[in-house]
């Protein structure tokens, strides 16, 4: 399995944050080609600044997937607004994870 984590500060207008990351966690829930095959977090560190993103996929045509649809293309251009520039990004390989939440 694949992955990603994307970090970035922000400081901005939070309503605004919440929506675009509502609105991307949305798309993803509905997008049928890719149910249990793709999923994401968005989390806000304690400094209330920080903020972290972990995409995984299983597979490249997954990811190809997601990467063509308008709401991704959407989405990442957000997160540049947000991150003001190009955010933090680190490709991974998932080795271990648990079984549930």
């Amino acid at each position: 399995m694949r992955g990603i984590t994307i970090t970035y500060k922000y400081s901005g207008d939070e309503t605004i944050w919440q929506s675009a990351m509502s609105d991307f966690i949305s798309a993803i829930d509905n997008d049928p080609e890719i149910a249990g095959k793709f999923t994401y977090q968005v989390a806000t560190a304690d400094d209330k600044e920080t903020r972290f993103h972990w995409g995984r996929w299983d597979s490249a045509e997954t990811l190809k997937h997601v990467q063509s649809q308008e709401y991704f293309k959407t989405f990442a251009g957000r997160v540049k607004e947000f991150a003001g520039g190009v955010p933090s990004a680190t490709g991974h390989d998932i080795s271990h994870k648990t079984t549930g939440w």
